[in-house]
């Protein structure tokens, strides 16, 4: 990535447990610049929101990010979509440079039959 953008809109209107774990994983970086990424959604596909549903520490180095958006309570968006910030200063080559992908896994639905841990507390 060189500049600032947005990516395609994906359909997560299929989705069983509507939340996800999001992988941002940062392989080739310039110094003196940085990487924002946030994730927006829409009911239409058209219209997004102002505001990200979920917005990635800001990156600086090459590694890996992990968090996790939870849209269980958000019944109305039905696509999300990246939006990347990248920002340079100081000396050098005027553009930024990143090589970056985000990944998003389904986390599957708690089933009700999961067996939860019961915790004893000892009392005198």
């Amino acid at each position: 990535m060189e500049a600032s953008g947005d990516g395609a809109p994906f359909d997560i209107s299929s989705s069983a447990s509507r939340t996800f774990l999001c992988l941002l994983t940062v392989a080739d970086q310039l110094e003196q610049e940085s990487l924002d990424v946030s994730i927006y959604g829409s009911a239409d596909g058209a219209i997004w929101t102002p505001k990200p549903l979920l917005k990635m520490p800001q990156q600086f180095y090459r590694g890996h990010t992990k968090m996790v958006l939870d849209l269980s309570l958000r019944p109305e968006i039905k696509f999300i979509r990246a939006k990347w910030e990248l920002n340079r200063w100081g000396r050098g080559a005027p553009l930024p440079m990143f090589v970056a992908g985000l990944d998003l896994s389904e986390v599957p639905p708690m089933s009700g039959e999961t067996p939860g841990k019961n915790l004893s507390v000892a009392s005198r």
